[in-house]
């Protein structure tokens, strides 16, 4: 498989939005936050067709921001994004339909005014995918495809269930017939119950519609399952990528295995029935990063290396790469436990 998409050197800042009573306090010498936060920075990586990747971090760390940005509805203030060797935005403005996106959360990104077969009707009748006179039955074999009810298009969104919603918005995306799919914590806010449901519909449908995928997500065992390759962010950058397997059984880079290690797990001794290990300190402001490596004011292998040099990606096995200039002694240490 060649790669499919392509992001170079992406990096995204969102400067301070003032208002006018701001802009006057600044000129009369008030202290008024004025730095940009660099939500991504630097990012480069590629996925080939008909992959899944996984990405996973803490809160804040840049995720969605990077989806959007994946999406085209995000233009970077730096770098590159194409899909199969074309730029999907131009002057900031989305160029291509070929990639869609299904958000986290289904109620709030459904139209309250429109029918649900309206709103899934609207984008593939303004791209000539479907006429007015086929829109019904076009919107009903996507609802079939889904698991709903053709009949259900006359409703509206407050009339379903929340995994209904998600299956609706699964239908909005794909009746635009894209190649990339874009998923924002799409199960995040739904029942367990329900996740699996629409955990193996997205299996299902990757397989069936040949989709390649970014599946962004705060729960490491959805990603673990569902994809082929994880990416790992920390404070905008991605500090490891590879194989599911290989990330999973063997972190290389400290902040990984700090994360797989915080998920609680369940033990069978009657003093301890829960054991997680939380990582350690505080995650810096990204108004003012550290020097040298994001993570080392948290890393326990942390050296002088750490604090005045920026690790650059570097290459684990053939199909991994990781951030750290200490990953060999990482990876002993994952042995030796």
């Amino acid at each position: 498989m060649s790669e499919f998409i392509v992001v170079n050197n992406v990096s995204r800042l969102f400067g301070p939005n003032l208002s006018t009573g701001e802009k006057i306090a600044t000129k009369l010498g008030a202290k008024v936050e004025t730095r940009s936060v660099r939500a991504v920075s630097d990012v480069t990586f590629s996925i080939r067709k008909g992959e899944t990747l996984g990405l996973v971090g803490e809160s804040g760390c840049g995720k969605s921001t990077l989806g959007r940005m994946l999406a085209g509805i995000l233009p970077p203030t730096s770098g590159t994004v194409t899909l199969d060797g074309k730029p999907l935005m131009e002057r900031g403005i989305k160029v291509t339909t070929r990639v869609q996106t299904v958000f986290q959360d289904p109620f709030a990104s459904l139209d309250p005014r429109m029918k649900v077969g309206e709103t899934v009707a609207e984008g593939p009748i303004a791209h000539g995918l479907t006429t007015k006179s086929e829109a019904r039955r076009y919107v009903g074999e996507w609802f079939e495809r889904v698991g709903l009810d053709p009949v259900w298009g006359d409703r509206y969104p407050h009339q379903f269930s929340g995994g209904q919603r998600q299956r609706i918005a699964i239908a909005r995306a794909l009746a635009m017939q894209p190649d990339v799919l874009i998923c924002d914590e799409p199960v995040a806010s739904l029942d367990v119950s329900i996740q699996a449901q629409i955990i193996n519909l997205f299996l299902k449908l990757t397989k069936d519609l040949e989709l390649t995928t970014v599946f962004i997500s705060h729960d490491l065992s959805v990603v673990q399952h569902i994809s082929d390759r994880v990416a790992v962010m920390y404070l905008g950058r991605i500090v490891e990528l590879g194989p599911v397997a290989e990330v999973f059984g063997m972190p290389a880079h400290p902040y990984t295995s700090a994360l797989f290690d915080s998920v609680p797990k369940l033990v069978l001794d009657a003093d301890e029935l829960v054991h997680f290990d939380t990582i350690k300190g505080e995650v810096p402001s990204p108004l003012s990063p550290p020097s040298g490596c994001y993570y080392h004011p948290r890393c326990p292998l942390a050296s002088e290396t750490c604090q005045e040099s920026q690790p650059i990606i570097q290459p684990v096995s053939d199909l991994r790469a990781v951030a750290c200039h200490h990953f060999k002694a990482q990876l002993d240490i994952r042995v030796n436990d």
